[in-house]
C-alpha cells in the first residue's frame, strides 16, 4: 500500500475530534494510520483531548498553533497540516505517498482510506461524497430539502454526462470535492505549490490549481464521509453556513439555485472548449473566438504550457467566467423540474452525439 498521511485542521473540536480519530483507527487499510492534527487557536482543550486518547493503529502528530490575524483561519491551518503531512512522507521515503484531508467533526466509514487509494489508481485527485450525519437533530423540513438539493445537483451532473462526459469520472459519480474528503499524491500537492491559505474555499482553490495542471478529478461513489449538520460552525461559508441557509429556507425564505439553462450553456461551452483543444492551431483560434476568447486570451491560456484538455478547459473557462454575468436563479422546485425536462429533450434530440 502506498504510504499515506491524513491531515486534519481542528479548532475547538475537543468534543468531536475523538470520534474522528476512532473512525481512523478502525480503517481497513494495512499498516499504521498516520495522522497530523493541526490544533489552531484552540481554547477548549482540543489538544488535551487528542493526547488523552491512545489508539493502537494510529500514529498521531499533534501540532498546536497560535495563529495571529489575518492568518487565523482554516486555510492557513489546513495548509500547515498538509505541509506537515508532506514533510512526514519525505521523512519515510514516501515519494509516491498520498495526502488525505478531512475535517475534525467528520466521521469516516472504515473503508475511507482504502477506497480513496483504489480510486487514485485511475485518477489524480479524489473527492469524497458528503453525507449529512443522520445522528444530528435537523430542523423540521430540512431532511426533505436536503433530498431535493441532492436531486438538483444530480440533475446538473446528468447534463454533464449527456453533453460533456469525462472518461476519468464516469457515472455513477457524485459532485463533491471539499476539504471534508480529498486525496491526492504528495507529488501533485508539491507541484501546484500547496494549498492556497484562504479564509474559506481553500479546498476548491486547491482542486482548481490541480485541474489547471491537468489533474484528473474523480468523484468516486465508493468514497464518502459523514459531515455534521450543525448550524454553528468554525468556518464562514462552510457546511454549517449551508445548513443554516437550509433551515432558514424551510422557515419561509425559500431556496434559490441557478436555472437549468445556465448549466446547459456552461456545459455546452466546456464541451466546445474540449473539442477546440484538439484542433490545429488556426482552427482552434477560430473556435475559441466564437466562444469569446481572442488570440491574446488563447495565448494566456497556453502560456504556461498546457498538458491536456483538462487544463485547457479549466483555464479557458475561468477566464470566460470572469466576464460573465451572475447566474440567473430560481426556486429549487422549478429548477429541478427544468433540469429533468431539459435532460429528456437533449436525449430525444440526440445532442449526446453532437457533444461527443
Amino acid at each position: 500500500m502506498r504510504p499515506c498521511v491524513v491531515c486534519v485542521p481542528a479548532r475547538n473540536e475537543a468534543e468531536r475530534l475523538p470520534f474522528l480519530l476512532a473512525t481512523l483507527a478502525g480503517q481497513d487499510a494495512e499498516g499504521p494510520v498516520r495522522v497530523v492534527v493541526l490544533a489552531n487557536n484552540c481554547t477548549d482543550g482540543t489538544a488535551d483531548a487528542v493526547r488523552a486518547r491512545r489508539f493502537d493503529r494510529l500514529d498521531v502528530r499533534l501540532i498546536e498553533a497560535s495563529l495571529a490575524p489575518p492568518d487565523a483561519h482554516v486555510g492557513t491551518a489546513r495548509r500547515m497540516a498538509l505541509d506537515a503531512g508532506a514533510d512526514w512522507l519525505d521523512e519515510i521515503g514516501g515519494e509516491d505517498g498520498i495526502l488525505l484531508t478531512t475535517d475534525a467533526d467528520a466521521r469516516l466509514p472504515d473503508n475511507w482510506i482504502s477506497a480513496n487509494l483504489r480510486a487514485l489508481e485511475q485518477a489524480d485527485v479524489v473527492g469524497g461524497r458528503l453525507v449529512i450525519d443522520g445522528d444530528e437533530a435537523l430542523a423540521p423540513g430540512v431532511t426533505d430539502l436536503n433530498g431535493r438539493v441532492e436531486r438538483y445537483w444530480a440533475g446538473v451532473r446528468r447534463l454533464e454526462e449527456l453533453l460533456d462526459p469525462a472518461p476519468h469520472d464516469p457515472a455513477p459519480r457524485h459532485g463533491d470535492h471539499t476539504g471534508a474528503s480529498l486525496a491526492f499524491p504528495v507529488s501533485l500537492y508539491r507541484a501546484v505549490g500547496g494549498l492556497p491559505p484562504l479564509p474559506c474555499g481553500e479546498d476548491n482553490a486547491l482542486v482548481g490549481l490541480m485541474r489547471d495542471s491537468g489533474a484528473r478529478l474523480r468523484h468516486c461513489p465508493d468514497v464518502h464521509v459523514h459531515v455534521s449538520a450543525r448550524r454553528e460552525g468554525r468556518v464562514a461559508g462552510g457546511m454549517a453556513t449551508e445548513m443554516e441557509r437550509r433551515a432558514r429556507a424551510v422557515a419561509g425564505e425559500g431556496y434559490l439555485l441557478p436555472e437549468a439553462t445556465f448549466w446547459e450553456t456552461l456545459v455546452r461551452r466546456r464541451a466546445a472548449l474540449r473539442r477546440a483543444y484538439g484542433l490545429p492551431d488556426a482552427e482552434r483560434t477560430d473556435a475559441c473566438a466564437a466562444l469569446g476568447l481572442d488570440a491574446g486570451d488563447l495565448a494566456a491560456v497556453l502560456a504556461a504550457g498546457c498538458p491536456n484538455a483538462i487544463a485547457f478547459v479549466e483555464r479557458a473557462e475561468r477566464l470566460i467566467g470572469t466576464r460573465s454575468s451572475p447566474a440567473p436563479v430560481c426556486d429549487i422546485d422549478r429548477a429541478l423540474a427544468d433540469l429533468t425536462s431539459l435532460a429528456e429533450r437533449i436525449g430525444r434530440r440526440g445532442d449526446v452525439k453532437d457533444a461527443a
